[in-house]
């Protein structure tokens, strides 16, 4: 039972993170490939459809926690107080940004919200990818049963940590960058014309300077959980994730070069799905990792909950997971139409 929830609760995060994710760099890319009005509506257009049906798998991704796994939440609820308090804000601004910048036609109007999109965009995905960086480094459980997080402490990622050190600074650059790129594929995906040249050359540059960002996160992971690597090599699942990021890199490539945008951006998603993915794998059974005593750490089995509560659960969730899909393949097909921007007057 333990596994499936963690599975559950792990596919839900995924999803989240690889569809939710191309709004957030799509957003943080505001201003970089939009150089006129149009063109930044015609950005908030392409994910317009998207982002509040992306967000309701965070949603998900909540209950399960407070379902399967209370004690997990009860013990870093608290901990992560700022930070949550962080992506909350910038849940709602950037929501409100595409919601009210087009009800007043003023272009000092326009320009603040569209700033507030980018920044709210940019610092989710930084902030996105430092929580990941938590929870792979871990966190400084002691003898009780919760645990504070400073903002920093001497940004080392062992002994007493705090949500930043030089480790969780890194993956949530490589996250910034990844989710930059993942974004710019989405745009080359959903737009055409001089919008569309801008984000497919960003997406180029930013995979590039992605994979840089891996190879040295993943140097550093190396030091900071070893065992992790171990895990890796053991689980035949992990294999099978990793290989999926890997033809995600090739399967892309070869379609940037022949500009199959739609494939392009389905193997950004792979890259991102099968990386996270393989993560996950390494990290079960562990879901609150110390860094003062290993042996203190958190495992799935002893942070599930009830087993009848889970068993009801069990039977309604696929339910929730066939609507969340049905409605994703909907938005999917009802917007196939590439957007082209358009000058302010032709409007």
């Amino acid at each position: 039972m333990a596994e499936l929830w963690f599975a559950i609760l792990a596919t839900t995060l995924i999803v989240f993170s690889v569809l939710d994710g191309f709004d957030f760099g799509a957003g943080a890319l505001t201003f970089a490939v939009g150089k006129t009005e149009a063109e930044r509506r015609a950005v908030i257009a392409a994910i317009g459809p998207f982002w509040d049906g992306n967000e309701v798998w965070l949603i998900a991704a909540g209950g399960v926690l407070f379902l399967a796994f209370p004690s997990v939440l009860a013990a870093a609820f608290p901990a992560f107080y700022l930070a949550l308090f962080l992506v909350l804000w910038c849940l709602v601004l950037r929501g409100i940004a595409m919601e009210v910048r087009s009800h007043v036609r003023d272009s000092m109007w326009r320009s603040f919200w569209d700033v507030v999109l980018m920044l709210g965009s940019g610092l989710l995905a930084l902030l996105f990818g430092v929580a990941l960086g938590n929870v792979v480094r871990g966190v400084p459980l002691g003898t009780g049963k919760s645990f504070t997080l400073a903002f920093f402490t001497d940004f080392t990622p062992r002994g007493v940590v705090g949500l930043l050190d030089w480790y969780t600074v890194s993956v949530g650059l490589l996250s910034f960058v990844a989710l930059l790129a993942h974004g710019a594929a989405f745009l080359t995906y959903r737009t055409e014309g001089a919008l569309r040249e801008r984000a497919r050359q960003l997406e180029r540059r930013l995979w590039i300077v992605g994979g840089a960002l891996f190879v040295v996160v993943t140097a550093e992971t190396a030091v900071v959980r070893p065992e992790l690597f171990e895990a890796l090599l053991r689980r035949p699942l992990a294999w099978a994730f990793t290989a999926l990021a890997v033809a995600g890199v090739v399967f892309g490539v070869q379609a940037h070069a022949r500009e199959h945008d739609r494939r392009t951006f389905i193997a950004s998603a792979a890259v991102l799905g099968g990386l996270l993915a393989a993560t996950a794998t390494a990290l079960f059974p562990t879901m609150l990792h110390s860094t003062l005593d290993p042996a203190r750490s958190v495992t799935a089995t002893q942070a599930l909950s009830a087993p009848y509560g889970l068993k009801v659960a069990l039977v309604w969730w696929p339910v929730a997971f066939a609507l969340a899909v049905t409605y994703l393949a909907f938005a999917f097909r009802s917007n196939r139409e590439k957007i082209r921007s358009e000058p302010e007057a032709k409007r």
